[in-house]
């Protein structure tokens, strides 16, 4: 389908500021084929191990598995972890020129035990308290550099709530945001929930937006809809996108709600869709797509990483594929793309 075609060869012109908690993701790989003498607990025998790029670095991956250009912004520690994913960065064709160092911090890194393919335990490594003020400013002094020397076409905050996402800086972007007339998109957590006023698109899954709520939320589309004019009337925000895991998603665009089934699929390991779901959203919203199209293609891109063990970006190829089967299936033809 030409429209397809068109609708992916510009993704490549989409430049998105990637801005949130950016970590390591370790995996320790092995077999277990006896239990521990000391306590009963399986004995891994470690094959190998490999770190990832996780948090809105994975966000960053996912973007430029799209086709689209990131600029990555965060603060690691200065410890042997921060050496270790500074050099991921160029590996995976990355820019570091938005990542600061804090002495004062730790590096954050889940490191996950496996064996056969089953995750048996993860330990994580993390300071989660806020920025000082002072390395916050120097944050937003380089958010506002890469705004005014890069042509940015959409801000996507990952929020893991490891305190590189404050309330003030929020605030302070999405102002800077609204003045220079770019959207903004966010998948946040429990701490700052409602610190996003005015973003464009707000991102939460069922259970984050459930825990903020004193009323029910059921996946049919009136409480759906009750859910996402609930959450317009604290932020000000045109749309609404809540993952509803092996049910979908639910989008919804000034009060016009559209439910979205999943694609039937072997999962494997749901690690990580949540950030290949906000990805695509935020190329899609970049590209002007309409609330229904940009909800087909996240729910897509998330069910296929689901498929995959570990956290792995979204596999373009496939993507597309899936998508023109589907699109073929509807024979939809009343969308359009917005000219970069």
């Amino acid at each position: 389908m030409e429209q397809a075609n068109n609708l992916f060869d510009s993704f490549s012109k989409v430049n998105v500021l990637v801005i949130g908690d950016v970590m390591i993701d370790r995996y320790l790989n092995g077999t277990v084929d006896r239990i521990s003498p000391e306590a009963p607990v399986p004995v891994v025998r470690m094959r190998d191990y490999q770190d990832r790029l996780g948090g809105a670095a994975n966000v960053a991956l996912n973007i430029k598995a799209l086709g689209g250009t990131p600029f990555l912004c965060s603060v690691i520690g200065e410890d042997h972890n921060a050496s270790i994913f500074t050099k991921l960065l160029p590996k995976r064709g990355l820019f570091s020129e938005g990542i600061l160092k804090d002495p004062g911090r730790m590096t954050t890194v889940k490191t996950r035990v496996l064996a056969q393919n089953q995750q048996l335990l993860r330990v994580d490594q993390e300071d989660t308290y806020d920025l000082s003020e002072a390395m916050s400013d120097l944050l937003l002094k380089k958010i506002c550099d890469l705004l005014d020397t890069k042509n940015i076409h959409i801000i996507l905050f990952q929020d893991y709530n490891k305190g590189v996402l404050t309330e003030k800086l929020i605030e302070q972007i999405i102002s800077e945001a609204v003045k220079r007339s770019i959207p903004t998109i966010v998948d946040p957590k429990y701490h700052n929930f409602w610190a996003y006023k005015k973003v464009t698109l707000f991102k939460p899954n069922l259970r984050e937006i459930q825990n903020q709520l004193d009323f029910s939320i059921t996946t049919d589309l009136p409480s759906l809809r009750r859910t996402a004019a609930y959450i317009r009337e604290q932020l000000d925000n045109p749309y609404t996108l809540i993952t509803l895991s092996d049910e979908g998603l639910f989008i919804d665009y000034a009060g016009a709600g559209h439910l979205i089934p999943t694609h039937p699929r072997s999962i494997a390991d749901v690690c990580g869709a949540g950030d290949t779901v906000i990805s695509t959203a935020a190329l899609t919203l970049a590209l002007g797509l309409g609330a229904e199209e940009i909800g087909v293609m996240a729910n897509l891109a998330g069910g296929q990483v689901c498929e995959k063990v570990g956290v792995v970006p979204v596999d373009l190829k496939q993507l597309k594929e899936e998508y023109i089967s589907y699109s073929r299936s509807r024979s939809r033809s009343d969308w359009s793309i917005r000219d970069l």
